[in-house]
């Protein structure tokens, strides 16, 4: 270490006058010392200063633009290094040399780029105060070699996590890019060009988890970027589908945009796209068009008009079935409890009665997760609440009383099953067999333990259920 110390004041020297032979040895040595102790040495090298004399050993001109990309690469796997590479005005020079046709340059300029901004948000945002967004887009453009697109994608993936550097990126035309590698790639069964249509697609669906980036893309549903989007979900290619349905579900975190959306007819393109991969059982697109279809359920309008689809409730009760995809199973569940909330709409509940549906949102409050046992708990105290007439045959099949009671009795149950279970018990209490069954069932004893349960809510629930039960037995 005594060593690095004569190093790095030889290097500020060399790194002045350009000594070209002396300033190699002492990249060298740094670089050994790297290797040897990267924290330590990382640590002296920001002690030193010499990072800001960096920058201008990594112009094209410099012969030794390599060994310096890669000190920096090195010591920015450190997270206390990043931010100091960036205040040393690091990231331009760095950027520019991803022109280079040199390909040791290429792979140490990407490396250093990749490890400043890999995993650390303080960075990141250092970046947004950058032109690396424009620079880099500018760059992409005039690749035509794979390997250096690569190069540039492995840099902006991690970048575009930023929510201002995705909207720097739209701004870039980086979009308009992506979706010309897609058009061009889409048809072709080479490896590089398979990869790369991934990478091009999945970047995109990045770009749209900013809620800037993802209206200024949207244009009120105008927009050519939201068209070609639609125009993946029909597509033969399996990662255009995905893609094109986790976009709608950004799309779909917005409110006016899930309006539009359903009333442009996007059910009836997810319901395709879900109908197509029955058979083959692609379970991550099937997955994908479902979160899409949950999003788009979340303003009561929109979850309106899907739940009155009687296709689309008969599809989805279909699916609460399919034991072998759990995932999908799931999700089928959850979107079904989802139209009952969010709309709480008593021809939605109709529509889902006649469908079958009862008897699986009462699986669902089993369910071994507690959101989902939640999700399910509400939707069948609404359909309690609107619609226990029409329910309440399927509602005693099911033996929802039954579980009631064990959900009330197992210690193990989270406090909002406990609560939401008493809610609903009370709600049933409307119709005549099930009353029976809560009586015949001593929910009572039950009930009264829970009066002293450390939740208050659950104890306060539980005094007004024992009233509401004292009463009507």
């Amino acid at each position: 270490m005594d060593n690095l110390s004569d190093t790095l004041k030889k290097l500020k020297i060399t790194a002045v006058d350009k000594t070209e032979d002396s300033l190699e040895g002492c990249l060298d040595c740094l670089l050994q010392a790297l290797a040897q102790n990267n924290t330590e040495t990382s640590e002296k090298i920001q002690a030193s200063g010499i990072l800001q004399l960096f920058a201008s050993l990594l112009t094209p001109q410099s012969s030794c633009k390599a060994k310096v990309a890669n000190i920096i690469a090195e010591v920015a796997k450190n997270e206390f290094m990043r931010i100091p590479c960036v205040d040393a005005g690091l990231i331009s020079p760095l950027v520019q040399l991803l022109n280079s046709k040199d390909q040791e340059v290429l792979l140490q300029t990407g490396r250093a780029l990749g490890n400043i901004c890999y995993d650390s948000q303080s960075s990141k945002e250092q970046f947004a105060s950058t032109n690396i967004a424009e620079e880099l887009v500018k760059l992409f453009k005039k690749q035509i070699e794979h390997d250096k697109r690569e190069m540039i994608f492995e840099v902006l993936a991690p970048l575009a996590e930023n929510d201002a550097i995705k909207l720097q990126l739209v701004e870039a035309g980086l979009v308009e890019c992506l979706l010309e590698i897609v058009q061009q790639k889409v048809d072709s069964d080479k490896e590089d060009d398979i990869t790369e249509l991934k990478t091009g697609s999945d970047l995109m669906v990045l770009l749209l988890l900013g809620d800037e980036s993802m209206q200024k893309l949207f244009e009120g549903g105008k927009g050519s970027v939201f068209q070609r989007v639609l125009s993946w979900i029909p597509s033969n290619n399996h990662q255009l589908q995905l893609a094109g349905a986790l976009a709608i579900a950004n799309f779909a975190r917005n409110d006016a945009n899930c309006i539009h959306m359903v009333d442009n007819g996007i059910v009836e393109k997810l319901m395709d796209l879900l109908d197509r991969h029955v058979e083959d059982g692609n379970v991550t697109v099937q997955h994908a068009a479902l979160s899409a279809l949950r999003n788009l359920a979340i303003p009561a309008e929109a979850a309106e008009q899907l739940g009155k689809n009687v296709k689309l409730v008969e599809r989805l009760v279909e699916w609460c079935e399919a034991k072998d995809h759990a995932g999908v199973m799931g999700e089928s569940n959850r979107l079904l409890s989802a139209l009952i909330r969010h709309s709480k709409s008593k021809d939605v509940i109709k529509t889902i009665v006649q469908s079958g549906g009862i008897k699986h949102l009462v699986t669902m409050a089993t369910s071994e997760h507690v959101i989902m046992q939640n999700e399910a708990l509400v939707a069948l105290a609404l359909i309690a609440a609107l619609e226990l007439g029409t329910a309440e045959k399927d509602l005693e099949s099911a033996k929802l009383v039954q579980i009631l009671h064990r959900l009330l009795a197992d210690e193990r149950s989270a406090p909002e099953i406990k609560y939401n279970s008493m809610v609903l018990i009370c709600a049933l209490m409307g119709s005549e067999c099930l009353h029976k069954e809560v009586q015949d069932l001593a929910f009572l004893d039950v009930v009264s333990k829970l009066r002293s349960h450390e939740n208050k809510s659950v104890a306060q629930q539980a005094s007004l259920t024992e009233q509401r039960l004292t009463v009507e037995s």
